[in-house]
């Protein structure tokens, strides 16, 4: 989800936040005239002990306010835990920061959190004018739309002259507008900042249909209210209508900071990958049965010529076993997957594009060596 268009004025309020954030921050190495290795943003969480991340409270499965514990609890959230323990050696040296969707590129140039892990799609305009980096995509996703049971719309082009529920500051707005206008209907975005408010309006008869990614739609879809029919209530059609790669974001220009939470992602795929898990791990770690899963867990290697023995390194600035810290804590990508969103939960959600590329999906971790 991204915003359609961006006002001179807004551009240049985020270009100057930019410009503050790198000056407290000290900017990325290689862009300090040659005086010396700034600090980065790793560097400062590791000082702080703890690990901000900005996040949504309103998404079930993904980043959701459990009212019952009164914790955010999610898909999302596991990645947040994960950076911490790989950064920190320890998950719950973490802070969650919720955040809308209007103002979570914003916040993120300010300096409210360290990392966005906020169902965030990457997009060209994000990566240029909003000055944002971002990680290995975790989960990609694409809009669709969600009708009531009894709805006689099985397209959305059976909507044709509706009022549609869309989250404000979002790709979905834009994608909307763009369907719309190539299929040459008329749909009325009712738009608002937080998902409660969409549903009040919804509930409310002011939409006939909501959009977002569908994801999201099966996360609402799943904590419908009983008093409204429940789950049963609502039904998502099956058209989708944009690519929506979701994934990890931080400040553009300190690349040491990127990389660190962009391997933490890849680690826990190639550790699916690999058949490493949340219960096998410290036992691969002593006894790893190939290079690979050496590598990928820090691992001491013997050197035959000199007799030393030293773990791989990848020089990112974590310790080399900061794999074996993240998986611990949280598992690899395919069991917090199943944990939080997978067949056996609410939601529901089958893998489809999110297999590993070894099952048909797109998800391809680069090697780590």
């Amino acid at each position: 989800m991204r915003r359609g268009f961006f006002a001179n004025v807004a551009v240049l309020m985020t270009a100057l936040a930019l410009l503050a954030t790198a000056c407290s921050r000290g900017g990325d190495e290689g862009q300090n005239g040659g005086g010396g290795q700034a600090t980065s943003l790793l560097d400062t969480v590791k000082e702080r002990g703890t690990l901000k991340c900005g996040v949504n409270e309103t998404v079930a499965g993904f980043g959701f306010l459990n009212p019952e514990s009164g914790e955010i609890e999610g898909f999302d959230i596991e990645f947040c835990k994960a950076i911490a323990a790989a950064v920190l050696g320890d998950a719950g040296a973490h802070e969650l920061v919720p955040v809308s969707a209007e103002e979570r590129f914003s916040a993120l140039a300010a300096g409210n959190y360290d990392v966005l892990v906020r169902n965030t799609t990457w997009t060209s305009s994000r990566d240029g004018a909003e000055g944002v980096a971002f990680a290995h995509v975790n989960f990609y996703d694409g809009q669709g739309m969600m009708v009531a049971a009894d709805s006689d719309a099985e397209s959305i082009t059976d909507l044709d002259g509706s009022s549609i529920c869309v989250t404000t500051g979002t790709t979905t707005e834009l994608n909307l507008a763009d369907y719309a206008a190539a299929n040459d209907i008329t749909l009325e975005p009712v738009t608002f900042e937080e998902n409660p408010q969409l549903q009040e309006a919804f509930l409310a008869g002011r939409c006939d249909g909501w959009t977002s990614d569908s994801s999201q739609l099966a996360g609402l879809r799943s904590q419908w209210p009983e008093s409204e029919g429940g789950p049963e209530a609502l039904k998502i059609l099956d058209e989708i209508i944009s690519k929506e790669p979701l994934a990890p974001a931080v400040v553009d220009g300190d690349s040491r900071w990127l990389d660190a939470v962009n391997w933490v992602v890849i680690g826990l795929l190639a550790a699916e990958e690999l058949g490493v898990d949340q219960g096998n791990v410290a036992d691969m770690a002593a006894n790893p049965p190939n290079p690979a899963v050496t590598n990928l867990l820090g691992a001491e290697v013997e050197d035959e010529e000199t007799g030393t023995a030293a773990p791989f390194d990848s020089g990112l600035g974590l310790d080399p076993d900061f794999l074996v810290s993240a998986i611990s804590a949280v598992g690899n990508y395919g069991e917090i997957f199943e944990r939080t969103i997978g067949p056996d939960t609410p939601l529901g959600l089958e893998r489809g594009l999110n297999a590993l590329w070894t099952d048909g999906g797109l998800q391809y971790p680069p090697p780590i060596r």
